[in-house]
């Protein structure tokens, strides 16, 4: 007599250890009870209190792991809620399964409380793909195929409905295969291919080099920097940057480039050829009319995002595997006959006294501080620059920021971070009008004792939006101050060791403090008011 067939809860859960996922993020409600019930001792649920918190930190567990990983959230609202951090999943190319729980199938039709109305719609466009399976015996095969297509070049997140009373029903027989499926993607330029950019560089005669995220993503960080060195070229990061792809004490680094047309072509002026590795051309923001490049500069995109290919206004492309071809770059191109130059320029670095904090005096004692292989989350938007500029970023999946720019990434992300390489410590700087977007991140941090510094810069109002005030020559706005909140009172509410200081000295004993603690652990940093 053969064996009964397993449950569809029973075979996702297989499916998912067939893929190395055992945790899972979420915020749980009735529509979730019946995958949640008879909960496999091999996994692990991280509860979140709020579902931005949920995916921001599969976010950053993906980004950090460099594997897919898996959200349950709470039908449409849970959904709803967690749709601003999907932004920055979404961009930043993270494969994120987010999975929901749908009302049961024998009540859809009454149109019954905590139905997920048109549930494959919602998260559009903010996933690669949606789902709603059609039958019981479908819910195996989608999730099998939501997981492979999260992972699959370009990444990023995908959506599953999934109704609540599906779970305890049997699966087919053609389901049982599932799990042992693998794909693999082989996307490796042709030689062809490869020669023919080499010898645009080597003609050049004065190339300049942009990394961007898929870079940090496939850990070819050193190689790109090998090749900025054959080349003596200047290396810069890709404007509005979520990852830090080139070492930034390299003395080739030159900076991360400006988020405006005219002003990022400007930089560029000069130069005959740009190389653009893993990033989009380009990412801009602000409202800065001109030319996309300086007259006779031609320029070449390798991606592995065919979108992005598509998308560019200028310039040709080639769509393979970034980290492949940076290989063989390195390897069949001869160094350029050209003096070596040092881009990097030298900072003066503050000292520690008993005078006020400012940004730049935070990231400085960091610096002098941080312990080996140190991440860095950043979330205090009008410190991005400061931060390129005298934060030491050398070891691939060293900094995370928010692709989107959505705030309430950093906080989350941070623990995400930390649960996938605990290893590493991590540090995140908000800013305090960002930090109350997903300040429930630290009930989860100190519930699971995942020890993440969190340094608030706290100027008392949105300073990333004062100074677009003033590049608009507008007059001051309402809704800019944001003051009278005690960071030290939430986070000890929340079981979080926290101190709130004002001087550069008190700021160094602060955060030797934190890197001594054992647990999570928030600084208060007071700078200078808006």
């Amino acid at each position: 007599m053969s064996a009964p067939l397993p449950t569809v809860r029973e075979m996702v859960y297989e499916l998912l250890r067939k893929q190395g996922i055992n945790k899972i993020f979420g915020n749980p409600g009735s529509n979730e009870i019946n995958f949640l019930k008879d909960f496999p001792e091999d996994f692990e649920y991280i509860l979140c209190l709020h579902e931005g918190v949920a995916v921001g930190m599969a976010d950053g567990y993906a980004q950090a792991s460099g594997k897919a990983s898996f959200v349950n959230l709470h039908s449409a609202s849970g959904t709803g809620n967690a749709m601003g951090a999907l932004t920055n999943s979404y961009n930043a190319h993270s494969p994120v399964v987010v999975t929901a729980g749908q009302q049961a199938r024998s009540l859809v039709y009454t149109d019954p409380l905590l139905k997920n109305t048109a549930a494959s719609l919602l998260p559009m466009p903010l996933v690669k793909v949606s789902y709603e399976p059609l039958s019981p015996e479908e819910v195996p095969h989608v999730l099998s195929r939501a997981m492979h297509a999260a992972m699959a070049p370009a990444r990023g997140p995908v959506y599953v409905s999934i109704p609540y009373d599906d779970w305890d029903k049997p699966v087919t027989s053609d389901a049982l295969p599932l799990p042992q499926r693998m794909v693999q993607y082989c996307g490796e330029a042709s030689a062809e291919v490869v020669e023919r950019l080499g010898s645009q560089l080597q003609q050049a005669k004065n190339p300049v080099l942009i990394f961007g995220p898929e870079v940090d993503q496939q850990r070819a960080n050193a190689i790109g920097a090998q090749l900025a060195e054959k080349l003596r070229a200047p290396a810069w990061v890709a404007p509005s940057a979520p990852r830090c792809p080139f070492p930034t004490t390299h003395p080739c680094f030159a900076g991360i480039l400006p988020a405006g047309i005219a002003s990022l072509c400007q930089k560029l002026d000069g130069h005959d050829l740009v190389v653009v590795f893993g990033a989009p051309v380009f990412r801009y923001h602000q409202n800065d009319p001109g030319t996309h490049l300086p007259k006779d500069c031609e320029l070449v995109l390798v991606t592995g995002d065919y979108q992005e290919a598509a998308r560019a206004p200028v310039g040709n492309a080639i769509v393979a595997d970034v980290g492949a071809i940076l290989k063989d770059l390195v390897r069949i191109l001869p160094e350029k006959n050209r003096k070596k130059v040092n881009y990097n320029p030298v900072i003066q670095r503050h000292t520690v006294d008993d005078t006020v904090l400012c940004s730049e005096s935070v990231f400085d004692i960091v610096e002098s501080l941080k312990q080996e292989n140190t991440v860095y989350l950043n979330e205090a938007t009008s410190t991005i620059a400061t931060l390129w500029e005298r934060g030491g970023m050398t070891e691939p999946g060293s900094y995370y920021f928010a692709a989107s720019g959505g705030l309430g990434f950093a906080m989350p992300a941070a623990l995400g971070v930390k649960l996938a390489q605990p290893d590493r410590p991590v540090v995140a700087f908000v800013g305090d009008g960002s930090a109350h977007y997903n300040i429930t991140a630290l009930w989860t941090a100190t519930h699971y004792n995942i020890p993440v510094v969190f340094i608030i810069i706290n100027n008392k109002g949105y300073k990333a939006l004062q100074q677009f005030v003033e590049s608009f020559k507008v007059n001051e706005i309402p809704g800019l101050k944001v003051d009278g909140v005690d960071f030290v009172s939430l986070a000890k509410g929340y079981a979080v060791e926290a101190c709130q200081v004002n001087t550069k000295r008190e700021f160094k004993e602060a955060f030797e403090k934190a890197l001594q603690h054992k647990g999570p652990f928030l600084i208060d940093a007071q700078v200078e008011a808006i």
